[in-house]
């Protein structure tokens, strides 16, 4: 087969690592790609895989390479194309494609209308409220005592939410959305959450518009520092699996989130293939959804596939399709760790261009794969690229052999400015002190 992948990050990077071990692959393209995914070789080929300068969100552009190449099936990696309705397009013109369409992907790209779509169907929730006047919004945030979660109500590269634990905070964060803008039309409107209490965990299903097929547990952690400290990011790290559920727990869980979502979805005639990917609290009162995601996770997917036992190909060509019911799930039983490497400075500015070491020691390590995110080649070396630059991932027996491979891999790896969180998976294995 021939595949083209939408796509430049880390979640990109996985995909294609992925992809290319099926004996089914013959060709891979990625666009626009990044300068790690030119490392993998097609199982079916040998041939390395190619990046060509279209951009993730450039319809018209993918569209004629498509047209010309005949991939014979495209695979989209983030969430903007599928909210511009990438799937869509290509569908109109008889090509195979991996995601939900347009409208399926409201799940991700407007957090009101899943907010409304969890209200009407029964999928638990926080008590929320959506909002196109700050006043109004700030007398809601009043009612829940001012902690609250704020949401743009677009999409903000992972970053459009605001946490707040007083009233005072609770202005500040609606005027940041929706008066200054801070993450531009995305915040024309908010959703207001409680502010829940509990063990944030991340689930994920590979769905063919008729059945849903449960992943295993993950945990991301989005906040910049050690400790869940400082700003939102698109995701510093994660873990597979989080031991905050039992397998039962887990299918119980997944029961009263994915059954009342399916049933919703069949009676307001959503077709939904791909992956949904709730993030989840599990609190006191029971597991609650605090958005959908129709998309895969990033860093969640370096941990899912470096655990996957499957043919990536198969899965998804049986999502596209509806014949998902025939296969099973196969799941190694190792433990998976993503640190990210990240640029000085980021969730905000951050310079570029700084050139990377270490790589070729990494890449000589056992059950170690370095997914690049943000690089690029210059001179013949790579070099920064963006805010999230590496997913260094390790799997192991254990969680906790895995997490001190992932931290080893890390330490050496250098760029100029290079943060990364040192707390990775520190929940799950029991204690809250930092790693040295």
């Amino acid at each position: 087969m021939k595949i083209l992948v939408i796509g430049s990050g880390g979640r990109e990077h996985a995909l294609v690592w992925k992809l290319a071990q099926s004996p089914h692959t013959q060709r891979l393209w990625c666009a626009p790609g990044n300068a790690g995914m030119t490392l993998e070789r097609c199982a079916g080929s040998g041939l390395e895989a190619e990046c060509v300068p279209i951009a993730a969100d450039d319809l018209d552009g993918l569209l004629r390479f498509a047209l010309e190449r005949h991939p014979d099936l495209t695979v989209v990696g983030p969430d903007n194309p599928l909210a511009m309705g990438v799937v869509d397009v290509f569908q109109q013109h008889r090509l195979r494609i991996w995601g939900p369409n347009q409208r399926a992907a409201q799940f991700e790209s407007s957090k009101a209308f899943s907010q409304n779509f969890m209200a009407v169907h029964g999928v638990p929730a926080p008590e929320a409220g959506v909002f196109t006047d700050p006043h109004a919004a700030k007398r809601f945030a009043a009612k829940l005592g001012g902690r609250c979660v704020v949401k743009a109500d677009g999409l903000a590269l992972g970053k459009g939410v605001l946490l707040a634990y007083s009233q005072a905070e609770a202005d500040q964060a609606i005027e940041e959305i929706m008066l200054r803008r801070a993450f531009g039309s995305a915040g024309e409107q908010v959703v207001i959450q409680e502010l829940l209490e509990g063990y944030e965990i991340s689930l994920h299903a590979l769905c063919d518009g008729h059945v849903a097929k449960l992943f295993p547990t993950a945990q991301d952690h989005k906040r910049a520092f050690d400790g869940d400290q400082g700003p939102n990011t698109g995701g510093m790290g994660t873990y597979s699996p989080a031991p905050f559920l039992t397998e039962d727990e887990l299918l119980t869980t997944a029961r009263m989130i994915l059954e009342p979502w399916q049933r919703g979805c069949a009676a307001e005639g959503i077709d939904f293939r791909g992956i949904i990917y709730p993030g989840i609290m599990l609190t006191s009162n029971g597991p609650k959804v605090l958005e959908f995601n129709a998309r895969f996770g990033d860093p969640e997917t370096q941990v899912y596939l470096t655990r996957l036992e499957n043919d990536l190909v198969e899965l998804l060509d049986a999502s596209v399709s509806g014949t998902l019911r025939d296969l099973e799930l196969r799941w190694s039983g190792h433990a998976s760790v993503c640190v990210v490497l990240a640029s000085g400075g980021y969730p905000g500015a951050y310079a570029k261009g700084y050139p990377i070491s270490g790589l070729e020691s990494v890449a000589a390590l056992p059950d170690v794969k370095v997914f690049h995110a943000g690089t690029i080649v210059k001179d013949g070396d790579f070099v920064t690229h963006g805010g999230r630059v590496l997913g260094v991932t390790a799997w192991a027996e254990t969680l906790a052999d895995a997490q001190a491979a992932a931290y080893a891999a890390a330490d050496l790896i250098r760029f100029e400015g290079m943060q990364f969180r040192r707390d990775i998976a520190a929940k799950a294995l029991g204690h809250g002190a930092l790693l040295a």
